[in-house]
């Protein structure tokens, strides 16, 4: 175990924003081993506090699941990948005609673009510093898109991406990571967790047999199948769970602490 892996939400983060003391334990426990981290989330570079705050971690994050690289240490974007417009505004239009009822919204690398809608909640912070209207209004062709993103009210999040993905896969790469929520997330075609992670650890001389890799939705698939040891949570979404190697107790049991404590052990031996 050379790297570690890991996604956030779901994996070490629950819908209370919190990381537990054990988890944190147990990647403090990492470092001091000399095990390389790194957090591989479907998360902007905006939403990556909880890292900073809880885990005190400075080193590098693979954001918008696999758009982006960011030094947390520096607050700047390391690499990218983004979407044209042409394929953007194609993309809508396809998923539209397929889900009529579908909206929209672009993350870019220095803000976030929203149709009206696509929030519910009229007090969402994020409405308080975006004007929503049409993207097609909104974006130009110099916005890097690293995500762009489709929510429907009307399916299941497996059924949104089932009706979806094959439509737009000359498009853009689609994936999904909420439980509850019909929310779709497209990026570069080709890009993926896996890929950024393979490249990241590659700069490192480190190979996939020495990847440690944590994660819990059908975004972490890729990622889990190509790391050494794929751990998918025991409370995950049935496709991670049949995707990975190996399994990791719920996140309610501090499941990613558990299979680090037992391997910093078994490495001690």
């Amino acid at each position: 175990m050379r790297l570690v892996a890991s996604d956030i939400d779901g994996t070490i983060l629950g819908h209370d924003g919190k990381i537990s003391d054990r988890t944190v334990r147990a990647f403090h426990a990492c470092r001091d081993a000399g095990v390389e981290l790194v957090f591989v989330t479907g998360r902007p570079p905006r939403w990556l506090t909880p890292l900073q705050e809880q885990l005190g971690h400075s080193g590098k994050v693979i954001c918008s699941n696999g758009a982006v690289v960011w030094d947390l240490a520096a607050d700047k974007v390391l690499a990218s990948r983004a979407l044209g417009l042409e394929a953007i505004l194609e993309a809508s239009r396809i998923i539209k005609s397929i889900r009529p009822d579908a909206l929209f919204a672009a993350e870019t690398l220095t803000g976030f673009h929203l149709e009206p809608g696509f929030i519910e909640n009229a007090t969402s912070e994020l409405l308080s510093e975006v004007t929503p209207a049409p993207l097609r209004q909104t974006l130009t062709v110099d916005d890097a898109v690293v995500k762009f993103l489709a929510i429907s009210r009307c399916v299941t999040p497996d059924e949104f991406l089932a009706e979806i993905q094959p439509a737009v896969a000359h498009l853009v790469t689609t994936t999904h990571s909420a439980p509850r929520t019909a929310l779709l997330e497209m990026s570069v075609p080709g890009v993926n967790k896996a890929v950024t992670l393979a490249e990241y650890a590659a700069s490192l001389g480190i190979d996939a047999a020495d990847v440690v890799a944590f994660g819990d939705m059908p975004n972490d698939i890729e990622m889990l199948r190509w790391a050494g040891e794929g751990y998918a949570m025991a409370s995950g979404h049935p496709e991670a769970i049949s995707a990975a190697g190996q399994q990791a107790p719920h996140f309610d049991d501090d499941g990613v602490a558990q299979v680090l404590e037992a391997k910093l052990a078994a490495q001690r031996v």
